[in-house]
């Protein structure tokens, strides 16, 4: 399954944001952050595992940042966690049976976007909340059609082109 962009063509989007449509964040950074965490993994590990450090280096973040998401990973079977001088992080299984909801979810940001609990009114609970939930199996459905084989691959070939340029 090849990445296509809104436009159906696989090119550039009209968006600003590649999580945004018009003014509503569709994913928070934590779960961008997690899902490019695991491709990153995908791509450098090689049998051994890849630091939390040199994640942190590639992605330009503090590794404060990044551990609690990469332990959340670990806690829900996403990722494999070796401690010690070699260690770091490893796929736990393989990249074709770990989808972006499976990350999405494992890494707590699936809560960030359910938020605190709503005040119960009629037209919460009866029109917006159904709706809304919806949406949110719509966007979930969606994530569980990609998975990391296919955006290692997409990853990997836009390493290549820029190796080449």
């Amino acid at each position: 399954m090849g990445l296509r962009a809104p436009d159906g063509k696989g090119g550039a989007t009209k968006f600003s944001h590649p999580f945004l449509v018009g003014n509503i964040m569709l994913l928070p950074r934590k779960g961008a952050l997690a899902i490019a965490a695991v491709i990153d993994i995908a791509l450098n590990a090689r049998g051994r595992p890849v630091a939390a450090k040199a994640l942190a280096t590639r992605h330009r973040l503090p590794p404060r940042h990044l551990e609690p998401v990469l332990q959340a990973l670990v806690r829900h079977g996403i990722l494999k966690g070796t401690r010690g001088p070699r260690g770091g992080y490893e796929l736990a299984r393989e990249q074709r049976r770990i989808t972006a909801d499976d990350i999405l979810r494992a890494s707590g940001a699936a809560e960030e976007i359910n938020g605190a609990p709503l005040a119960n009114s009629a037209l919460l609970s009866k029109v917006v909340m159904p709706a809304l939930g919806e949406a949110e199996h719509a966007f979930s459905a969606a994530l569980a059609r990609i998975n990391v084989e296919d955006l290692a691959r997409s990853a990997a070939a836009l390493r290549k082109s820029a190796d080449e340029g």
